[in-house]
């Protein structure tokens, strides 16, 4: 679990990335889940978009999202979700205490 503090700076640094995943119609599906999971191990941080086609609610992708990655949700603004999962071995966010 990830502190006030810590969110607000991921937020920060988040500001400045692009979304690199689009949910779109077909929701999430367990290909993109492991995708996610390479790319969170790679970046830490990431943006995901939820497109306009997509039937399920923003704050349910985020839900399925987080519980199957085990990511934390930093924060929802509009159609994009911002992630962050620690790396097992590239670590390279060094999170304020």
């Amino acid at each position: 679990m990830i502190s006030g503090k810590q969110k607000r700076y991921l937020r920060k640094e988040a500001h400045k990335l692009e979304p690199i995943f689009q949910v779109g119609k077909g929701g999430v599906v367990p290909t993109m889940i492991t995708q996610l999971n390479d790319v969170l191990e790679a970046r830490e941080l990431i943006k995901v978009s939820i497109l306009q086609n997509c039937d399920v609610p923003k704050e349910e992708v985020a839900e399925l999202i987080t519980s199957r990655t085990h990511a934390e949700l930093v924060q929802i603004i509009g159609r994009t979700i911002i992630l962050y999962k620690e790396s097992k071995t590239k670590k390279q966010i060094i999170l304020p205490s």
